[in-house]
């Protein structure tokens, strides 16, 4: 009988598979999915050049534990796995996992909100509590077509810097950070942010902009409201969430 995922990685990365996972199935839980067609991807707790994402075909609700695929930087499977990876995706994350060693978990999402603002030439502007925090380590790249091709890396690591949120231009979001829970709660404050910002576009009013000394204090701010555990203090209730609606992300 061959022995199930769990047996065959150590309890840290099974805990690394159930986390990211779990990210999958809030993703498709609050609607951001594309399809098939957008990625999170973990590293491998004690293996640094080893990495966990989804297999390419499975909806982001259907996602397990045992069904993420353990890649190295070349995105060759490193582990047995019936299913292959989205070559597309991994170049994004590949290029920020590589560069970037606080980068364990980068979330990238093509959600509609996220592209339209994505598209504005003034990109998030803050017009929202919600977007100061974003707005405080937020960077930009410059569309340059299906992301492909090796080139692009250099270009978008530049562009990334040592920000934890990226607008990628006509394309969509990005968010990275040294757990899954944080990079998750990052991804909920920028698409948050931008839902905010289409919709008080569409009103027609003229908007009220929060003045730049405010955006500037929102850091400090926000470990005061979060008690400086980020991403932690939400996550522990996500999951309770995941679990009334029987999302599989533990099997």
């Amino acid at each position: 009988m061959t022995s199930s995922v769990k047996d065959q990685v150590s309890p840290e990365e099974w805990q690394a598979r159930v986390d990211l996972a779990a990210c999958y199935n809030l993703v498709a839980h609050y609607g951001w999915d594309d399809l098939i067609f957008t990625h999170v991807s973990a590293r491998v707790p004690g293996e640094d050049n080893h990495f966990l994402i989804n297999p390419y075909g499975m909806m982001f609700e259907e996602i397990t534990a045992s069904s993420l695929v353990k890649i190295d930087l070349d995105g060759n499977k490193v582990m047995p796995s019936d299913y292959d990876i989205n070559p597309a995706g991994f170049t994004i994350h590949s290029a920020i996992h590589d560069a970037r060693a606080d980068a364990h978990c980068v979330l990238h999402l093509h959600t509609k909100a996220g592209i339209a603002v994505s598209a504005q030439k003034d990109g998030l502007r803050p017009l929202s509590q919600t977007a100061l925090l974003p707005m405080t380590s937020l960077s930009y790249h410059d569309y340059e077509g299906i992301v492909l091709m090796e080139d692009e890396k250099p270009r978008l690591i530049a562009d990334l810097g040592e920000t934890n949120f990226m607008i990628l231009r006509n394309h969509g979001l990005l968010t990275c950070a040294d757990t899954t829970a944080d990079a998750f709660l990052f991804m909920y404050l920028l698409q948050t942010a931008c839902e905010i910002q289409v919709m008080a576009q569409s009103g027609g009013s003229e908007l009220t902009h929060v003045p730049q000394p405010i955006v500037e204090t929102m850091q400090a701010a926000a470990k005061i409201v979060t008690k400086a555990a980020g991403g932690l203090l939400t996550w522990p209730g996500l999951l309770r969430k995941l679990d009334r609606l029987g999302a599989p992300y533990q099997q």
